[in-house]
């Protein structure tokens, strides 16, 4: 079996929790809660052969959350984006005197040609949306949106 991995890790300053009064939560918070705690993204599949290993803090909650739901886009659309994304972040990898070896750590290997299915190409697009709003950065010509 091929496996691509496309491994994103980015390092997140730490957080501090406060000591404060608890207040009961409810299911949907406690859900939330569960989703922020986990901040590894994995998505795999014997049937395309690929998976995508995203370790963010922050990023699987925003993807609850904050994110269009899955079909929003199409997979074409979102396919088109990635590649231009990855043109430009495999770019700023490859200078680190122009652009943060701590926010561009890794290459990204994204062919065109390969079709890895919908569920990777939504994770990857929304983590393009995510990492350009949380770290103010610009990818590409389009302007992010959720």
């Amino acid at each position: 079996m091929r496996n691509l991995v496309l491994l994103i890790i980015l390092c997140s300053a730490f957080i501090f929790n406060c000591n404060t009064q608890k207040r009961p939560i409810s299911s949907k918070s406690k859900r939330l809660q569960n989703i922020k705690d986990n901040d590894t993204v994995k998505i795999s599949s014997d049937k395309v052969e690929y998976e995508i290993i995203i370790i963010e803090p922050g990023y699987n909650y925003w993807l609850a959350s904050t994110a269009r739901p899955e079909g929003y886009y199409s997979q074409q659309f979102m396919e088109s984006r990635n590649y231009q994304y990855v043109i430009e972040w495999n770019s700023r990898v490859l200078q680190p005197s122009r652009f943060s070896p701590n926010l561009y750590e890794l290459q990204i290997d994204y062919q065109p040609n390969i079709d890895y299915g919908y569920e990777v190409n939504y994770k990857l697009y929304n983590y393009f949306i995510y990492f350009q709003l949380k770290y103010n950065q610009r990818l590409g010509s389009f302007t992010p949106r959720i």
